[in-house]
């Protein structure tokens, strides 16, 4: 049987290929789904120097035929709530409808359906972390510019403004007063892709650092302290090099690898990523004054900074960990095939 699935790639993106193998697999391989090629070379190379077999579906023009049956192996979802500034502008979109087919199927998928619908929606995300008990910053979602201007008129100070699709802090605003609404009301249909913002209140950090809590296979790996003095676009991608894809940092710098923080918080995080179907996820907080984290992000494309990893000494690096869980997670549907399709 053929693959089931015939991507429609335009001549001018057919640079690097979007189906690259690594290692020598028995036909059930790790499939990536991704849409953005520099983010995803640190996880070749991992993949390659343990033999893992491997192939990537760049999602973004996409055709599906709904009849056949998905190929075996583990599909991991690094789709990302930016793509659109990328122009992938409905890659999203093809990813929901990949990710059903995928699961009506029965195949195994890292960060499924669920998680997917969360990663672009932070009124979504917010009740959502709500629900599990994790402390969210004051919040409101309006949808339509004169929802907005109703919404803003019952904030007494500054408030931060997202659009509900973002990715990477895009679009991302402190608001201080009536010009920087206007600002934003005035171009207000692109800003938001769906129509729809959430203000929040803006927890000023107390050492001016943000936390992101990174998680591969339902484990807390590492926590990242981040300057926030910067600006709101804090994923650890955005220095990246073309050259070398690995995000270099520098000075205390912008990020810092604490290998061995647990907040008190952990717990609820990680059954809020179960529930949420977030297998490999990052999870950013604000501490306030009495070091309680508020959680104002949740992301599954998340990217690491190689340069932090370094400095901390770590034993183990992000893609490092997600190429071991992928493996292992290999391994196990394998196994799954071979008792449902004896050989001869």
């Amino acid at each position: 049987m053929s693959t089931s699935i015939l991507p429609v790639i335009p001549p001018s993106l057919q640079t690097p290929p979007r189906f690259e193998s690594g290692g020598k697999g028995t036909g059930v391989e790790i499939h990536i789904i991704h849409e953005n090629d520099a983010w995803v070379e640190p996880l070749r190379a991992e993949l390659r120097s343990r033999s893992l077999p491997f192939k990537e579906w760049f999602v973004d023009h996409l055709a599906i035929d709904l009849d056949a049956a998905p190929p075996q192996g583990v599909f991991y979802n690094r789709m990302s709530a930016s793509s659109h500034t990328r122009d992938h502008r409905h890659a999203w979109e093809a990813t929901r409808g990949l990710m059903a087919w995928l699961e009506a199927h029965g195949r195994r998928v890292i960060n499924n359906r669920v998680a997917t619908g969360l990663e672009v929606s932070k009124v979504e995300q917010t009740i959502a972390l709500q629900r599990h008990g994790l402390l969210v910053p004051r919040s409101m979602a309006a949808t339509g510019v004169e929802a907005l201007r109703e919404a803003a008129a019952r904030w007494d100070g500054p408030f931060i403004l997202k659009p509900n699709r973002g990715g990477k802090g895009t679009g991302v605003r402190l608001i201080r007063d009536a010009s920087d609404l206007g600002q934003v009301m005035a171009v207000f249909d692109e800003y938001t892709l769906d129509g729809t913002v959430i203000l929040q209140e803006y927890v000023q950090p107390a050492d001016g650092r943000v936390l992101r809590l990174e998680f591969v296979g339902g484990r807390h790996l590492y926590t990242v302290s981040i300057d926030a003095g910067g600006g709101f676009e804090l994923c650890p991608a955005d220095g990246c090099q073309v050259g070398n894809a690995f995000c270099p940092a520098d000075g205390r710098a912008q990020f810092e690898v604490l290998d061995h923080h647990h907040p008190v918080e952990l717990k609820r995080c990680l059954d809020f990523l179960k529930a949420s179907g977030m297998e490999v996820a990052a999870m950013e907080a604000a501490p306030d004054a009495d070091g309680r984290l508020k959680f104002y992000d949740v992301n599954i494309n998340t990217n690491y900074n190689a340069a932090a990893e370094k400095r901390a000494s770590t034993d183990h690096t992000g893609m490092g960990a997600i190429a071991e869980f992928l493996g292992r997670e290999l391994e196990i549907v394998r196994a799954q095939v071979r008792t449902e399709h004896p050989a001869p």
